[in-house]
């Protein structure tokens, strides 16, 4: 007589750690299919998991979406904050930033679609996460330069606005071209750009030199 099936043990993972995980899985199936397409039962799959367990954590495929949106716009504002503070060198704090839009698109997974290019841009949540983030990037760059060199606070705004403004684009525009520019002469090319415009605005203890 056969032996009866024994099952085979899992490995019990802690509630942080199952989420991540989820998180990762719907990354993929957001990604590749937009959100309309995607759905749980194939988020499910590609976790491992039943889709009762999937539902424990996230109850609803827009729930699931929104901490995934949230979690990558984080891990975006994180980048340009901890690039700006890599250097107090002007010139280097700009190329970092600008390198920082290019990491998050090029290194993320594509990632950088669920925030610029969401099938459920006009949503509420959604768009509350995306402006929260391109804000808290704009609020790091203006900032350092009310700090750096005086300047009042609308005026600083709007340089920064324009910094990130052309970070994200040029950013997304780079990565769609199939034989375009090298990503290091392409961050070289935009930053000078960007620290052309920015130069002309003195750090604080040098506008008044030679007066």
């Amino acid at each position: 007589m056969a032996e009866p099936t024994v099952a085979r043990p899992t490995t019990r993972l802690s509630r942080s750690a199952r989420r991540e995980q989820l998180l990762q899985a719907a990354k993929g199936a957001f990604v590749t299919q937009g959100y309309h397409s995607a759905a749980m039962d194939d988020i499910a799959e590609r976790a491992g998991v039943s889709k009762p367990v999937l539902y424990q954590h996230f109850p609803s495929k827009l729930e699931l979406y929104l901490a995934l949106l949230a979690e990558s716009a984080d891990h975006m504002v994180t980048l340009v904050r901890d690039a700006i503070a890599t250097t107090t060198e002007n010139r280097e704090r700009v190329h970092a930033a600008v390198d920082a839009y290019f990491s998050f698109v090029a290194d993320n997974g594509e990632a950088y679609r669920l925030i610029f290019e969401s099938d459920l841009r006009g949503q509420v949540e959604v768009e509350r996460i995306v402006e929260h983030a391109t804000e808290a990037c704009i609020a790091e760059i203006t900032q350092t330069i009310i700090t750096d060199t005086g300047s009042d606070p609308g005026r600083a705004r709007l340089i920064a606005s324009g910094m990130v403004g052309l970070s994200q684009v040029s950013a997304r525009y780079w990565i769609s071209q199939v034989d375009g520019v090298p990503r290091e002469e392409a961050i070289a090319l935009l930053s000078t750009l960007a620290w052309r415009g920015i130069s002309h605005f003195p750090p604080r203890h040098e506008e008044h030199r030679g007066g």
